[in-house]
């Protein structure tokens, strides 16, 4: 039996009239549990941290958001993700989803063309999709700039420590705009995820997602002390 919150449709979640129209062109209507719970929290601008297995729909649920308020705002998304193969995938949906919105994507990854991301990035990107590893090489060439980020995602932070990312990670989020919203989203809540939460973040709310056939969906405010 579906309860009142599983029946809630996209239109039910404060997203645009543009977007919705993309979305019902692209066959969606009622979101994933992920998508139900972050997207009216990301739209505000809050920060958040989405707990949820990959395979769960979290790259519109902070997809969706993102665009809407690069929209109104004018303003630059940033998503990083572990791998080439995910950044790619990200790219694509968010380019489905943007490009009739009058968005433009870029990747910025791993065992690519440099001249090729510098002629991306030559068309001003609204959102930019990258790997730590390939950022960090355009950050020291100059080619691209985090003052202009006013959207940060860190998608599948746990894998990105999993590979050895923490280092890039600190030295991405040390350059960071302070006015920022940062949408940070992991499979597991490791302490090395709840340090980068305490340090870059400012009071996420924190969405869980369990797995089907496990605890209920949890969504909470919590302030992350390390000591």
């Amino acid at each position: 039996m579906k309860t009142e919150e599983t029946q809630l449709k996209f239109s039910d979640l404060g997203i645009s009239a543009s977007i919705l129209a993309v979305l019902k062109k692209m066959g969606l209507e009622e979101p994933t549990p992920i998508q139900r719970k972050t997207i009216p929290v990301a739209i505000t601008g809050q920060d958040l941290i989405g707990v949820a297995q990959t395979g769960t729909g979290k790259t519109f649920a902070f997809g969706i958001p993102m665009l809407q308020r690069i929209g109104s705002t004018k303003g630059h998304g940033l998503v990083i993700a572990p791998t080439r193969e995910l950044a790619l995938q990200v790219e694509e949906s968010l380019k489905k989803l943007g490009q009739s919105l009058g968005l433009r994507t870029a990747s910025l990854i791993g065992g690519e063309s440099l001249d090729r991301q510098l002629f991306q990035l030559r068309k001003k990107p609204h959102i930019v999709v990258a790997t730590p590893g390939r950022l960090i090489d355009h950050l020291k060439r100059h080619t691209y700039k985090l003052e202009q980020v006013n959207i940060l995602v860190l998608d599948e932070a746990d894998m990105m420590l999993d590979m050895g990312f923490a280092p890039q990670i600190q030295e991405i989020m040390k350059q960071m705009p302070l006015k920022r919203q940062t949408m940070l989203f992991s499979a597991t809540m490791p302490v090395a995820i709840v340090k980068i939460a305490a340090a870059y973040m400012k009071l996420p709310i924190s969405i869980e997602v369990a797995p089907p056939g496990t605890t209920v969906d949890q969504i909470d405010q919590e302030i992350f002390i390390i000591r």
